[in-house]
């Protein structure tokens, strides 16, 4: 039944059903074949969403979608303009640095790519750009919002692990600025070589004005790091004063949208919230298969008994992670893989905190690789261009994240000095 299970899920992926579907269909199928009552299909569903963490996504969803309704991105991309726009291949780096100062915010690679890349490509078309280098930009930089607090998927890890989610929260903000500053350099160089246009200087004037706009995206970020390091609230709490800040900022400082507006993305929210927990526990229905048939356990044993190097550990869980990026969702590789590469990873000596850094990264980079980056789909779907096209531009991107990938996995320090710092 073990095949069966891995065969339906496969199939229903390349029939181009959602992940949560082909999680649930394979798991129906095996166990259907297998005479379990289904009665146990709503207990693990129901104990997999039974996380007070997991508040946390609806929460920061909505203050994303809020902030986004209330002109907040228009906002960070002229201030990420203003900033960087003069450089060569400015509206590129602009477009780096939008996602960046975005990701405080969302939380959500997806998010980031729809709100970012609805602006920014076609005004980087319009300025000379050709459209696969625009909407790989876009999908390769929107990596860098589930990394930079809040993340989303690192909320996944801490309830699944009982982990920190503060202290994951700030392991990720040295590696997030790392990988925003690498994609730069990589805009910055191909900018140079295929001489793309530059931005004229604003003068500091300009800028000012910009980082007023921009003032109350960064002072969110703030309210959401200082409380949860301050202690002041946890990050469950933190999403919905994030919530409260955005419906505020949104609706009488930016005054994007107005009151009439607000259920239609409350509405928005709710079913983007809805399907990522029911993808959550649908997942944890094909965990729970998974562990009942001990292959988690057999992956881990067969990875111990290949060595016990702690560095070649580390490299054979990047590379699994990198393979089953390419055609699992994120958060069902998390809820499926983590926990038993966690304690692989623990036995050979891996700080649990690094390990989670790390491994949400290598998945990062997953959104944004063929055949099924979600990322990328809805890059090329703004840039109205094919998916092989953005899969040519796309490569200098992977390989600079990739590089960034094992740095940060080596160098235990870069994602674990911020978290001891602050949390003592």
């Amino acid at each position: 039944m073990v095949t069966a299970l891995f065969l339906t899920f496969a199939i229903l992926l390349i029939l181009g059903a959602p992940v949560g579907i082909a999680l649930g269909g394979a798991s129906a199928v095996y166990l259907v074949g297998s005479d379990i009552d289904l009665a146990v299909v709503p207990q693990f569903m129901y104990a997999g969403m039974d996380s007070f963490v997991l508040l946390c996504i609806p929460g920061f969803v909505l203050a994303g979608n809020l902030m986004n309704g209330g002109g907040i991105t228009d906002q960070i991309v002229l201030f990420s303009n203003r900033l960087v726009g003069h450089i060569r291949g400015g509206l590129g780096l602009a477009n780096v640095t939008g996602s960046m100062v975005f990701a405080g915010i969302s939380g959500t690679a997806v998010a980031e790519t729809a709100s970012i890349g609805a602006v920014m490509i076609p005004a980087m078309r319009k300025s000379g750009y050709d459209a696969p280098f625009a909407a790989a930009v876009t999908a390769a930089a929107s990596t860098v919002g589930p990394i930079i607090p809040p993340s989303v998927p690192m909320i996944i890890v801490g309830t699944l692990t009982g982990l920190s989610v503060g202290k994951m929260f700030m392991a990720g903000a040295v590696p997030g600025l790392l990988l925003g500053l690498g994609m730069m350099l990589t805009v910055w160089i191909l900018a140079r070589v295929r001489n793309y246009p530059r931005e004229p200087w604003q003068g500091f004037g300009a800028l000012v004005r910009a980082s007023r706009g921009a003032f109350w995206a960064l002072l969110m970020t703030a309210i959401i790091l200082f409380g949860i390091v301050g202690g002041y609230f946890t990050p469950t709490e933190a999403s919905i004063v994030s919530a409260i800040y955005a419906f505020v900022i949104g609706l009488f400082v930016y005054k994007g949208f107005t009151l009439r507006q607000l259920p239609g993305i409350l509405l928005e929210s709710a079913i983007g919230s809805g399907g990522l927990i029911l993808l959550v526990g649908l997942a944890n229905v094909f965990g729970w298969i998974l562990t009942s048939e001990q292959i988690p356990q057999a992956i881990a044993a067969s990875m111990l008994a290949l060595t016990t190097n702690k560095y070649l550990i580390i490299l054979l869980i990047n590379i699994l992670l990198l393979i089953v990026g390419t055609f699992m969702e994120t958060i069902a590789a998390l809820i499926i893989l983590f926990p038993p590469l966690l304690a692989v990873a623990t036995q050979v000596g891996i700080d649990p905190i690094h390990f989670a850094t790390f491994a949400v990264l290598n998945l990062m980079i997953g959104l944004t690789t063929p055949p099924v980056g979600v990322c990328l789909f809805v890059a090329a779907n703004i840039a109205k261009i094919s998916l092989g096209a953005i899969t040519k531009a796309i490569w200098p991107f992977l390989l600079c994240n990739i590089l960034i990938l094992f740095l940060v996995s080596y160098v235990p320090a870069l994602s674990l000095w911020l978290p001891n710092l602050l949390f003592r």
